[in-house]
């Protein structure tokens, strides 16, 4: 398995629009984040988590043009959603499914309407809603993933466990009965908005605990605000094992 970090920002970005902090004027490429999506390839499979208003751009970057075989969607908010146009490109190979839960699929359909009308325009991205449960594993192609119930805050969403790695952003709880669904991972991406507190996310700190608690071979942080600091300052006081991810960034567990 090989996963591509495309953003590893948070829904502002970094830089954020107006801001002149020590972190939206570096020039170290690391403290440009885009909006938290990745790329995740197995031999035979492509999976793209969630498709943000950056995929474009992402993509265009990413230089790697080919099939996606399935998007995994965690919930609806836009910077985890905002690129679904722009899947178009990619519906050259054939019809891009589309994972999610019921509720959240409800609201894309709502809000995307031309994309699921019965009588279809042409251009439109030819796409469709799969619904998910946290109840039970599916598959894309050779991959089977397991939806994980986390909570946005009070909003329930979803984070993903791909065979030996787990996908988890903008989380700020997880219910019990879901850490021992992820015992023995060898890669944990998982959100870490900042330093302070805040109503919606985890702090650096409680991802450093929680991904503790999971104990996976290695742990990248994603979907940061220009609040977390310096890259390359965080990245120093970090335990050995956990990681400050960024843009463009390549696991391979």
């Amino acid at each position: 398995m090989e996963i591509t970090i495309l953003g590893s920002g948070t829904s502002t970005g970094i830089p954020e629009v107006g801001c002149t902090c020590s972190v939206c004027t570096s020039s170290d490429p690391h403290d440009n984040r885009l909006r938290a999506s990745a790329l995740v390839k197995t031999k035979g499979t492509n999976i793209l988590i969630d498709c943000g208003p950056d995929f474009r751009e992402q993509m265009l970057l990413h230089s790697n043009y080919g099939r996606l075989d399935g998007v995994l969607i965690t919930h609806e908010h836009y910077d985890h959603v905002g690129g679904i146009d722009d899947l178009r490109p990619f519906c050259r190979f054939g019809e891009v499914p589309l994972y999610t839960e019921e509720n959240t699929a409800q609201r894309l359909r709502t809000r995307m309407p031309y994309c699921f009308s019965e009588h279809k325009y042409p251009g439109i991205p030819q796409i469709s809603i799969t619904t998910v449960s946290t109840e039970s594993p599916f598959h894309i192609g050779d991959v089977e993933i397991l939806p994980l119930r986390i909570y946005h805050g009070k909003s329930p969403i979803l984070g993903y466990k791909i065979e030996n790695m787990a996908y988890i952003t903008d989380m700020l709880t997880m219910p019990q009965e879901e850490y021992s669904k992820l015992k023995g991972l060898d890669c944990l991406i998982m959100n870490a908005l900042r330093i302070e507190p805040h109503l919606t996310h985890q702090t650096l700190d409680q991802a450093i605990e929680n991904a503790k608690r999971i104990g996976a071979k290695q742990t990248w942080f994603i979907h940061m605000s220009h609040h977390m600091g310096l890259h390359t300052e965080v990245e120093k006081k970090l335990p050995p094992n956990m990681h400050l991810a960024y843009d463009r960034l390549v696991i391979k567990p």
